[in-house]
């Protein structure tokens, strides 16, 4: 409307040479970007209108070109309106969709469970897609508190099923199984079965890299399993640890093709630690020149106490780093183990 307006200032305030009119068809082509359709017809009405006043007083201005034009282009955009809006309407409900599967697939956590305070991080790298591959949970067990955090390799909807059929799995079996090397293995069986119901062109590859976390109760311990995932970092005390597995285990769906002996590392967790465990979208982010983020020495530098804060602080700086543009999804889980118990350290094969 406002373009309507300085045109026709234009057109009555300058020499008909310069026909500023020619421009009105312009009005409702831009309109359509942004309003619905009957405005757009209106506007375009209303241009129509302008510039059979305007051939009152320059009555050579062409003005059935230009009114031709305006009525073409009024049609057009009217058009064009409709299909914007259809093609919104179809956008909301597809983020619906999206947003109703993420927090199926990404469920809130509890923010405490037992003496273990928990907060979580989601970032995806297409804002469009809302969901992608990576996965976590964690979830309170008669055999203590169990996380699971993991990494499936591509992207679109077969790398969201494939963790969907994870993070499923793991609800059930982290009740059932009496140790992560139980449910490390019904997570095997269940990333083979899904990529033989939903096969892939790169079938090989179709892989989901994992770790599991296991709080007994009453202990102040901290079991890994690590299935070729990022090593979880450790703060005690204003030190920082990079918990390395002893022993590597195969990523789900490698089994068989690299052995199927999985390691469990067991470490001190006492009260006032902070664990971060992580995806390769945090690590691997890179800044304008290809410098990784430096999560260790970035872990070194948080004196935040709380898990939301020491998260809140890692978007923030991870947004700075990337120059506010992720190339990958990102996932973390924080957590601050609240209650006093032992320490030590062993590792078990399994």
């Amino acid at each position: 409307m406002i373009l309507t307006v300085l045109i026709a200032g234009l057109a009555f305030s300058t020499p008909r040479e310069i026909a500023f009119s020619r421009l009105l068809p312009a009005a409702p082509a831009l309109a359509a970007a942004m309003w619905p359709v009957l405005p757009t017809m209106s506007l375009g009405v209303f241009c129509l209108l302008l510039m059979i006043v305007l051939s009152f007083f320059h009555t050579d201005l062409g003005t059935q070109y230009t009114s031709a034009a305006i009525i073409a282009v009024t049609l057009a955009a009217a058009y064009g309106s409709h299909v914007r809006l259809q093609r919104e309407e179809t956008l909301f409900q597809v983020r619906l969709v999206a947003d109703t599967a993420q927090k199926v697939l990404l469920r809130p956590l509890p923010r405490r469970i037992e003496g273990v305070e928990i907060e979580s991080l989601y970032l995806a790298a297409q804002e469009q897609a809302r969901i992608g591959g990576d996965f976590y949970e964690a979830i309170g067990t008669p055999h203590g508190v169990r996380l699971l955090i993991g990494d499936v390799r591509g992207k679109g909807l077969s790398a969201v099923g494939a963790a969907s059929a994870v993070i499923s799995c793991f609800r059930e079996a982290a009740y059932d199984e009496p140790d992560l090397q139980g449910i490390v293995h019904r997570l095997e069986t269940t990333v083979i079965r899904h990529s033989a119901a939903f096969p892939v062109q790169d079938q090989p590859e179709h892989f989901a890299t994992a770790l599991l976390a296991e709080i007994p109760h009453g202990g102040g311990r901290l079991r890994l399993l690590n299935c070729g995932h990022p090593p979880p970092l450790i703060a005690h005390g204003g030190k920082v640890r990079v918990l390395e597995p002893t022993i590597p285990s195969p990523p789900l769906n490698l089994a068989a093709l690299i052995g199927d002996r999985y390691w469990v590392d067991s470490v001190s967790f006492a009260p006032g630690d902070q664990l971060l465990l992580y995806t390769d979208g945090v690590s691997e982010t890179r800044d304008r020149t290809g410098r990784f983020f430096p999560l260790s020495d970035w872990m070194k530098r948080q004196d935040r106490e709380h898990p939301r804060e020491v998260l809140d602080q890692l978007h923030r700086d991870l947004l700075r780093h990337s120059g506010g543009r992720l190339d990958d999804d990102i996932a973390a889980l924080a957590l601050r183990h609240s209650t006093a118990h032992a320490r030590g350290i062993v590792g078990t094969g399994g």
